[in-house]
């Protein structure tokens, strides 16, 4: 219960803030819903997770104050669904016994007048025990009787009515007591596997969930997740349209009541702000372009919503009070602004009393650095002419080692790209034609729409370059667009070699004759009217050195050229990117940039630099970001190019990057600019220009630099 003091003080503390918040509510969440306030996309987030415990040292005026001093615009803090971090009505919203009455609503308050936003984090995954006891049927059930929790929290079943109904009321009742900006759903979806502990437990098999598949499908649930099985494919469908609805509702909900609240969560429909995130490398190779494709590939498949990239802190769940290192914490906030994306950070508990404070100085350093160079970040158009399809917004598996090693092979030779999810191309027709390959990294299967999406744009003059077993569920287009027709589908390339046999095409592998494989690949025919490379050599005889050899053809070809619409196609048939993402064998990048330059020479002409392939390079059109340019037509000012120093990473770990000096730039540009400075150097820089080419040196890369190309007066106002 509020105590009587505690009731006292809160009325006194609003009357003090009632001024502030009047005067801030045009920056804090008095906006309309004609110019949502994030549509700015100038977002420097910071996310404090805070178990229940630290609730009852938290400062207010401490913990604003150094969000303050890390120059966030947006505070992301817990408010309810596992526990509410305020005096809850609600008798099934388990209240935090550490948080004050007036925790939650003194920091809401004091950001506000700081012009700091809010968003409120409900999770509804999960409930506490006391809730359970009370309403089991709420909760997941396993198929074997199971339930799945930690400690006292315990997993929800979404079609029960703590979900369906109770999460609405719960939203209701915070909205109705706080200014919220936003709310952050976190851990949308249905669970089989509880994350926090590793432990697989299957389908749900909650009587509410067997009555509403029952009602949807006549079936009764699957037992298990068989993706060949019509049953569990119904299921999936079934999932989707119960996410969709409960999302529909919920938007309903909040826009209802409050149009200018934004809605931020991991999935794109019915929400504001698509949140994505950085997480810790689980297994080798690490991948330090996360944060690139996250933001790349998230802007790229849904590019009218706001992407926010979360670094995340901890180590894992098992390891959340250790964060990652600075280095790696600086790529990913330098990777989020280059690639359009604003800055965010999910940390464990707040900057005071920290666990591991290694990471602040890092984050207020770039945050501020954001804040002062705002107008050049946030407002982006690409130029790239390569685009790469991915096999999810959360790639993973062999598809996603196939389409890291493909971006891989890119980025260390500086090949501008843009990603899309493989379900999008339907959606933006018109965008497809912008570029002049488009890359399917062995993704087998994609919807009837997108397959005609891409022979559209093929038929408009764009190439197709697919890898491993991209399009294998589609003989009629493999046909159409490669002249392949499928006789194996996981042929096991362990032990045979590629047979390099045209020197005019793969120019840069320095007289060898042998690629070695070692995955798994499909096996095609080619019509006779296809151009096809690298005979398949078998795996002849392993053994001692005295016995090894015997490496004969077997009569499959692992490249195919295809002319179509007086444009070639290329189909090559081993997961090049997985190999080279796994192996690192520099020959296999050779073959897979031979091949690209065969179907489109200009591809590494595009971008010259003798910078190391450790230098990431991100090209685009900019338009300054500020209150009246962002809700007008994208309006090009110029070019940004960034360059971010991986040097520093040594395959499994985040040193500091070595200082680069005089890297020569030599870019494709049409326009003649008008002058070139250096952003974080605060510099301007000596160029040349002549024939739609500029050139330039960049003096000194340190971590970070960004190359701004003026070509528009109105830069000139830009401070």
């Amino acid at each position: 219960m509020m105590s009587v003091s505690a009731k006292n003080l809160n009325t006194s503390y609003h009357f003090i803030f009632l001024i502030l918040l009047f005067i801030s509510q045009g920056i804090a969440s008095g906006q309309t819903a004609d110019t949502p306030w994030w549509s700015r996309n100038n977002l420097r987030v910071i996310q404090t997770n805070l178990p229940a415990f630290t609730a009852e040292r938290i400062e207010p005026k401490a913990f604003v104050d150094q969000l303050v001093e890390a120059s966030a615009n947006t505070l992301i803090i817990n408010a309810g669904g596992i526990m509410a971090f305020y005096p809850t009505a609600l008798p099934y919203h388990y209240r935090n016994p550490y948080a004050t009455d007036t925790l939650l609503g003194e920091i809401i308050d004091r950001c506000h007048a700081q012009g700091i936003r809010v968003i409120v984090r409900v999770d509804f995954s999960r409930l506490h025990k006391s809730v359970f006891e009370a309403h089991p049927d709420w909760c997941y059930l396993s198929n074997k009787g199971e339930r799945m929790f930690n400690d006292d929290i315990y997993v929800v079943s979404i079609n029960a009515p703590y979900v369906q109904e109770k999460s609405f009321e719960i939203v209701s009742e915070i909205m109705d007591r706080f200014p919220i900006d936003g709310i952050f759903l976190n851990m949308p979806g249905y669970q089989t596997n509880n994350a926090y502990i590793g432990k697989y437990y299957g389908i749900d098999h909650n009587p509410y969930d067997q009555k509403r598949f029952k009602a949807f499908s006549g079936m009764d649930l699957p037992e298990k997740e068989d993706t060949q099985d019509p049953v569990f494919k119904k299921y999936q469908a079934f999932k989707q349209m119960t996410l969709d609805d409960w999302a529909q509702r919920l938007h309903k909900l909040v826009k209802t009541k409050n149009p200018a609240v934004a809605i931020c969560t991991y999935t794109d429909q019915y929400v504001d702000i698509i949140r994505h995130e950085s997480q810790s490398n689980t297994s080798l190779p690490y991948w330090p372009y996360n944060a690139s494709d996250n933001v790349s590939n998230a802007m790229g498949s849904y590019p009218s919503h706001i992407i926010s990239n979360a670094s995340i802190q901890q180590i894992s769940f098992q390891s959340r009070f250790n964060s990652v290192g600075p280095e790696e914490v600086r790529i990913r906030l330098y990777e989020n602004i280059a690639n359009g994306s604003g800055l965010d950070i999910s940390m464990m508990g707040e900057f005071n009393n920290n666990t591991d404070p290694r990471n602040f100085p890092i984050i207020r350093s770039i945050y501020q650095f954001h804040k002062t160079h705002e107008p050049y970040y946030g407002n982006y158009r690409s130029t790239a002419k390569v685009l790469i399809l991915s096999p999810s917004l959360w790639a993973h598996g062999a598809e996603g080692e196939e389409y890291r090693g493909i971006q891989l092979m890119l980025k260390e030779t500086h090949i501008p790209f843009d990603v899309m999810e493989y379900r999008r191309p339907h959606a933006q027709t018109e965008r497809l034609g912008q570029y002049k390959v488009i890359i399917i990294p062995g993704i087998p299967s994609l919807d009837s729409l997108d397959l005609h999406a891409l022979s559209v744009a093929v038929k408009k003059g764009t190439r197709l370059f697919a890898t491993g077993a991209a399009f294998s569920h589609h003989p009629a287009f493999l046909k159409a667009q490669f002249g392949a027709s499928l006789t194996t589908i996981n042929h096991d390339a362990a032990g045979n070699y590629l047979q390099v046999d045209d020197s005019s095409i793969f120019k840069t592998l320095g007289g060898q004759q042998m690629i070695h494989l070692a995955y798994p690949m499909p096996l095609y025919t080619f019509s006779s009217s296809v151009s096809n490379y690298l005979p398949i050599l078998s795996k002849g005889r392993p053994g001692p050195p005295e016995i090894v050899g015997g490496h004969e053809p077997i009569g499959h070809q692992a490249l195919a050229i295809n002319t179509v619409e007086k444009q070639k196609n290329a189909l090559l048939v081993p997961a090049i990117g997985r190999h080279y993402y796994l192996k690192g064998y520099e020959q296999h990048k050779a073959i897979f940039l031979n091949t690209l330059s065969a179907i489109y020479p200009a591809a590494q002409s595009l971008l010259k630099t003798d910078a190391p392939e450790r230098v990431e390079m991100i090209w685009k059109q900019y338009a300054r970001n500020d209150d009246a340019n962002h809700l007008v037509d994208f309006q090009a000012e110029g070019h940004i190019l960034h360059l971010i120093n991986l040097t520093g990473f040594s395959g499994n770990t985040y040193f500091k990057p070595n200082d680069l000096h005089g890297i020569n730039l030599d870019i494709a540009l049409a326009e003649k600019p008008t002058g070139v400075h250096l952003l974080k150097a605060n510099q301007a820089l000596d160029y040349s220009w002549k024939d739609g080419r500029i050139r330039f040196t960049v003096p000194t890369l340190s971590d970070y630099e960004a190359v701004v190309i003026k070509n528009n007066s109105r830069e000139n106002d830009v401070k």
